[in-house]
């Protein structure tokens, strides 16, 4: 029996041991895998934006620097001035103008060519460009009307109408270019100088190579990683693909990021997951896309995350085993003890204890055992007195219910006791002293009828007016819908009674209650007004909200907040000598 009962223990131990570290080496390996692709998801994009802010810093400065030339002296006195028929004032003016564009745009090494385009000269650099006015750059920048446009990347020979240039080897066979509408004028002491109307205005043209642009995203991003950029019109500006540059590329994929500005997703593109991250330029307005298979991210450490994750495993499987085979031990003796203990209280034995050495679990739970035995001897013992005092409760409990049935009957003696005597208005009384404690002893204490409410007042003005010899009279006024619904039993009656005995202590007569009720919203109100000598705002305060003597409104505004919430309750608002208005809050439906 020792050996089958260790053996299945320990059985126990190896099965709940490994499926947690099947599961658990699982769920590591994958959770790597996770944290690997979102960090370098997050790698990648924070690449993606940062390469987008080095060439807006770059590009950004063409903006600057051209907006900077519509206030050139120099270009202002040479485009004003010149004639375009005078071949020597032409190359004299090209060499002054290629020395003032030189100093706003030779510090950036990603300019390929600067020029000044009008459709008598190209002034600046010399590119074989036949007429540049001619070309969709030129255009566009007219259209513009000074504002710079960002032209993407274009077949140099296709745009400038050049064929004989097709086929060769160019190295700007493919150039970008940034091109703006130039109407120079001169800001003197006074008065702000434009161009004369008959002179014509320049078209100011920075050209890049397709370069500046490849090696940002070539030399930034893992191996196999792919790159578009697109312009607002999809026409590509760049890509790692060549055979797409100057197409159009609208696949619905690209057309969902062209819809946002900047993020990152997973998706899947051939069939392979894959990671993009895309983030639109400030300045030119273009779309850069880089997308990067998870494969080429993840497949370095996969290799280390599976070893790592199978040594752990092993190894934590073998001290598993060691640990069962030694618990296994330990666990079977006190089980034995306890088995055995058990067997004599079963018995009747309570007096049982069983001897523990040990401070461990199985200690504490001998321990434990030992003190249940003894409260369970306790206990048996206290039982037999528990079940005197229960059976003497229910006989006063009987005896608490007969006093009502006493007092309704000897009220009823009294009735008709007055009733022989022709006594009738102190039968009156006793009826409506008799339906007043039959209100108040009922054992259901929830809401109740408005109209049973008013009949229970109406009860009560007729004794207390009886008592203080109509030193007051009651009216009412509420609405009939209110009827319909419940209230929490003897909501008014603190009220009513703090009128008559504090309010109208210090009169004779002419005391008036007038009792309210309407609706508004979701919203019941009820109303108790007095025109009795009324209180202090500090007395008004230490009612609401301190310790008071005033025990029965304390009492019926906790019960309004346990039954409807706090948002409804209780205002009360007086002046010495203005009376006393208090005002009830209740929901329409409850």
């Amino acid at each position: 029996m020792k050996t089958t009962f260790r053996s299945r223990i320990l059985a126990s131990y190896i099965f709940l041991i490994a499926v947690p570290l099947i599961v658990l080496g699982v769920l590591y390996y994958r959770t790597s895998l996770q944290v690997v692709r979102e960090q370098a998801q997050r790698n990648e994009y924070e690449i993606v934006k940062k390469n987008n802010a080095l060439m807006d810093t770059k590009l950004g400065m063409i903006e600057q620097n051209s907006q900077a030339l519509f206030l050139d002296k120099d270009l202002f006195r040479i485009f004003s001035n010149l004639d375009p028929s005078n071949q020597a004032e032409l190359f004299e003016a090209d060499r002054q103008v290629s020395s003032v564009l030189g100093k706003y745009f030779t510090l950036n090494e990603d300019v390929y060519a600067y020029q000044l385009w009008t459709s008598y000269f190209t002034f600046g650099q010399s590119l074989p460009q036949g007429d540049p006015t001619q070309s969709d750059v030129y255009r566009k920048a007219k259209e513009a009307g000074g504002k710079l446009v960002w032209y993407p990347t274009y077949n140099f020979s296709s745009m400038f109408n050049q064929s004989y240039l097709q086929g060769g080897s160019l190295d700007f066979s493919h150039l970008f270019s940034a091109t703006r509408y130039m109407d120079f004028s001169y800001l003197t002491n006074t008065t702000l100088e434009k161009m004369p109307p008959g002179a014509e205005r320049p078209v100011l043209t920075i050209s890049f190579k397709l370069d500046a642009l490849k090696s940002l995203y070539e030399e930034s991003f893992p191996e196999g990683s792919s790159y578009l950029i697109l312009d607002s019109n999809d026409q590509v500006v760049a890509s790692s693909d060549p055979a797409k540059i100057t197409q159009n590329d609208k696949e619905p994929w690209l057309q969902q990021l062209q819809r946002q500005n900047s993020g990152t997703l997973r998706m899947k593109l051939d069939g392979k997951p894959v990671i993009v991250c895309f983030d639109r330029s400030a300045v030119t307005g273009w779309i850069s896309v880089v997308w990067t298979p998870e494969s080429a991210l993840v497949s370095s450490l996969v290799p280390v995350i599976r070893t790592s994750s199978l040594l752990v495993a092993v190894m934590m499987g073998i001290l598993a085993l060691v640990l069962a085979y030694f618990m296994a031990g330990r666990i079977t003796k006190p089980i034995k003890k306890l088995l055995s203990a058990m067997r004599s209280v079963g018995g009747g034995d309570f007096q049982t204890q069983v001897a523990y050495h040990s401070n461990d679990e199985f200690g504490i739970l001998l321990y434990r055992f030992n003190r249940m035995n003894e409260q369970i001897r306790v206990l048996v013992t206290e039982n037999y007195e528990i079940k005197l005092r229960e059976q003497e409760a229910e006989i006063q409990a009987l005896s608490m219910q007969m006093n009502p049935h006493f007092l309704y009957n000897t009220l009823n003696v009294m009735n008709w006791t007055a009733i022989e005597n022709e006594q009738r208005e102190l039968s009156k009384m006793l009826v409506c002293l008799s339906s007043m404690l039959h209100y108040t002893s009922r054992k259901d204490w929830g809401a109740v009828h408005l109209s049973e409410e008013t009949a229970w007042m109406s009860n009560y003005f007729y004794i207390m007016s009886a008592r203080f010899e109509d030193k007051f009279t009651v009216s009412y006024d509420i609405d009939p819908r209110l009827y319909e619904f419940k209230v929490p039993r003897l909501l008014f009656q603190p009220f009513v009674e703090n009128a008559i005995l504090h309010g109208f202590d210090q009169v004779d007569t002419g005391g008036a209650i007038a009792i309210r009720g309407w609706i508004e919203g979701d919203t019941r109100h009820f109303e108790i007004a007095d025109n009795g000598r009324g209180m202090s705002s500090e007395t008004v305060q230490a009612i609401l909200y301190e310790e008071s003597t005033s025990i029965g409104i304390k009492n019926t505004i906790a019960r309004i907040h346990l039954t409807y919430g706090g948002e409804y309750g209780i205002s009360i608002s007086s002046e010495p000598g203005s009376g006393t208005r208090v005002r009830i809050r209740l929901p329409l439906h409850a």
